[in-house]
């Protein structure tokens, strides 16, 4: 008797002893993890930050370069994206460029593209440009339904981003930049769905606009993207 239970109290100890080792064997694990999300998301958050830097280099090159001949154009400092009237480049209502807007673009493209590539900490690293149409969400006549009327607005602002895109080969750029632009350009529609909002309200006029966007490529940010992976 007291040999069996001899046994059985060694094997609780031994079971004891298993469980207090797998315990501390998770506990530590889950300490590394928690450690390597924390460094991840350092990196992550300090690879966006570049990034973001990197835009508001070209933006405020941009800006100097634009006030300094006079053309005018709404820029986002942080983001580096471009914002231009769609009175400023078409007739109401109209996707064909008008000849203002023409003539705007023959003074503003060759700038923009010059900030954008003539930079060398941002020109290798510049994957896209972006070309958005905007709508406002007024009615077009004789349309009642509400997806009608984003798909009209969705054919006009694809159409307007497009002009925009084709005619800056027309204009006097540096052809340098031709072969990079032949790759990085990207025509987006994107109707009303992202209105501009002031005080509450949706600016029609504001809201009505082509904007240039810039994808730039963050080594650190790939490079965080791969460990998640």
């Amino acid at each position: 008797m007291i040999r069996g239970r001899l046994t059985n109290s060694n094997n609780d100890v031994q079971e004891n002893v298993f469980w207090i080792t797998m315990t501390d064997l998770l506990l530590g694990l889950a300490v590394i993890f928690i450690v390597l999300f924390v460094l991840a998301m350092t990196g992550f958050t300090q690879a966006k930050l570049q990034e973001q830097q990197l835009k508001s280099e070209v933006a405020k090159d941009l800006a100097q370069e634009l006030n300094a001949k006079n053309i005018n154009a709404q820029i986002d400092l942080s983001t580096g994206a471009v914002k231009l009237s769609d009175l400023q480049l078409f007739e109401l209502g109209s996707y064909q460029l008008s000849e203002d807007g023409k003539a705007f673009l023959n003074k503003f493209v060759p700038i923009y593209l010059n900030a954008v590539y003539s930079n060398p900490k941002i020109a290798d690293k510049v994957v896209n440009i972006v070309i958005q149409g905007h709508t406002d969400s007024q009615s077009f006549a004789g349309v009642s339904s509400k997806d009608l009327q984003f798909v009209k607005n969705m054919e006009l602002s694809t159409q307007r981003a497009n002009e925009v895109a084709k005619y800056i080969f027309y204009t006097p750029y540096n052809k340098a930049y031709s072969a990079k632009l032949h790759k990085m350009l990207i025509v987006e529609g994107k109707s009303f769905s992202q209105p501009v909002i002031v005080n509450g309200k949706e600016d029609y006029n504001k809201s009505r606009r082509v904007e240039l966007q810039l994808v730039v490529k963050n080594s650190n940010l790939q490079d965080f993207m791969g460990i998640v992976k």
